[in-house]
């Protein structure tokens, strides 16, 4: 190991010795300095973890999301100098950590809120007026059209939109059903929405670049009562559109 690393691996673990060769601006033990540049690391971090997953720290309780931030910081340290991207592994950190395993919706709760984060910080973009929809049914079911930088798209087996909403917004309790979330930043803030059956499914075909008819059977093959109207007009409410290709073939 190099003296940068044991430097590095010692200020992200609290019960690791000091790095031997540390003198302070006298030539004398830097070790009290030290301790507290650590612990004043460990801090911020844990500050910035508890400010990006607040429903996640709702959930666990202030000291056990504390002691889970210590974990989070020595499994996953930040990879840039920047807040923003800090948690982006939160939630397969929960997925596997062993003690939550009776709490097996933490993982989705936290993908949702860093979505949120990253809805928040994404490019703008000019969305697409609802008009531009006023195709003929066979054009427009061959249309490709185009989301939102700010769009997101959490897929659940559980009723994450419902869980986040109780916590943070003092929303319905939650029922024991799947959810996927899509979320919208119609302006500023985004805000995360549950989608109808087969709704996830639709999103993430047109994600991928498929046809709004291909989207909408692939929808249909996950849950044949699947209504697109509620979700196209979802979409243009939360200004989620802004392009749309009529095919060229």
């Amino acid at each position: 190991m190099t003296w940068q690393a044991e430097f590095r691996g010692a200020l992200l673990d609290g019960a690791a010795p000091m790095p031997a060769g540390l003198l302070d601006g006298m030539g004398r033990s830097a070790g009290r300095r030290y301790d507290v540049y650590r612990n004043n690391i460990a801090t911020s971090l844990g500050e910035a973890l508890k400010t990006g997953f607040p429903a996640v720290a709702k959930l666990l309780g202030e000291a056990n999301f504390k002691n889970l931030a210590a974990l989070y910081l020595r499994a996953e340290p930040p990879v840039s100098p920047r807040m923003m991207f800090y948690g982006a592994g939160f939630g397969d950190f929960l997925d596997g950590f062993e003690p939550l395993r009776k709490y097996p919706y933490l993982g989705d709760v936290a993908r949702l809120e860093y979505g949120l984060r990253q809805s928040y910080h994404a490019a703008d973009a000019t969305p697409l007026p609802a008009t531009a929809l006023g195709l003929a049914p066979e054009a427009l079911m061959a249309a490709q059209l185009t989301l939102a930088p700010s769009v997101r798209l959490i897929r659940s087996r559980f009723p994450v939109v419902s869980i986040w909403a109780y916590n943070m917004a003092g929303g319905d309790k939650p029922q024991g059903r799947p959810e996927d979330a899509l979320i919208l930043r119609p302006e500023f803030d985004p805000a995360p929405h549950a989608l109808p059956l087969g709704g996830g499914a639709f999103i993430a075909a047109l994600m991928a670049g498929e046809p709004l008819g291909t989207a909408y059977e692939a929808a249909l093959a996950t849950h044949e009562t699947f209504d697109l109207s509620p979700v196209l007009g979802m979409l243009l409410a939360g200004n989620a559109l802004t392009d749309l290709k009529e095919d060229a073939t």
